[in-house]
C-alpha cells in the first residue's frame, strides 16, 4: 500500500483551512473520476475514511480527501479490509516520522502478501484441476461422437 510522502502533507492534516481556489470536487464528480459509487463515498465517510467538507447538503471534497480515497482504493485492490486501511491512514502524523504507520503498513502489506500468494497457489491447482476435467471431458465426447458420424456415413 502506497503511504503518504512528505509532498502530500498539507492534504493530509485536518486542520488547514482549504487554500483559495483550491480544486475542490463534488461527490459526483469524485464518483466519475474514481470510478465508484456516490454510495461507496458516503459508505466511506460514515466509516471515517473520508471527511469532505459541507456546503449545505453539498459535500465538497479537498485534495486530502483526492489522496485518501486513492489510498483505500489501493488498500481494497490488494485485499486490505478497510478497517486495516483506517488503520494505516489514522496513523499518519504531518509532523512525526511516522514510522508506527510505516511499520503497520509493512506488517500487514507481509501478511496480505502470504494470504494472496496463498489462494494464487489455490487457484493455480483448480485451474490444472479443471483443466484435467475438461480434456477428460473433451476425449469422451470425441470417442462418442466419431463413431456415430462413421455409422451415419
Amino acid at each position: 500500500m502506497k503511504l503518504i510522502s512528505a509532498g502530500e502533507t498539507a492534504a493530509n492534516t485536518n486542520n488547514i483551512p482549504v487554500e483559495a481556489g483550491e480544486d475542490l470536487a463534488r461527490i459526483g464528480e469524485m464518483a466519475k473520476k474514481y470510478g465508484v459509487t456516490l454510495r461507496t463515498l458516503r459508505f466511506y465517510e460514515d466509516k471515517g475514511l473520508l471527511n469532505p467538507q459541507r456546503d449545505g447538503s453539498t459535500r465538497l471534497y479537498t485534495r486530502r480527501d483526492k489522496a485518501r480515497l486513492k489510498l483505500i482504493l489501493l488498500g481494497r485492490k490488494v485485499g486490505f479490509s478497510l478497517r486495516d486501511v483506517k488503520q494505516m491512514m489514522d496513523l499518519y502524523d504531518p509532523t512525526g516520522s511516522n514510522t508506527k504507520q510505516l511499520r503497520l503498513a509493512l506488517d500487514k502489506s507481509e501478511k496480505q502478501l502470504a494470504r494472496l500468494q496463498k489462494q494464487r497457489a489455490l487457484i493455480d491447482d483448480a485451474i490444472n484441476e479443471l483443466s484435467g476435467s475438461m480434456t477428460a471431458v473433451r476425449r469422451m465426447l470425441a470417442e462418442r461422437t466419431t463413431p456415430q458420424a462413421s455409422v451415419a456415413s
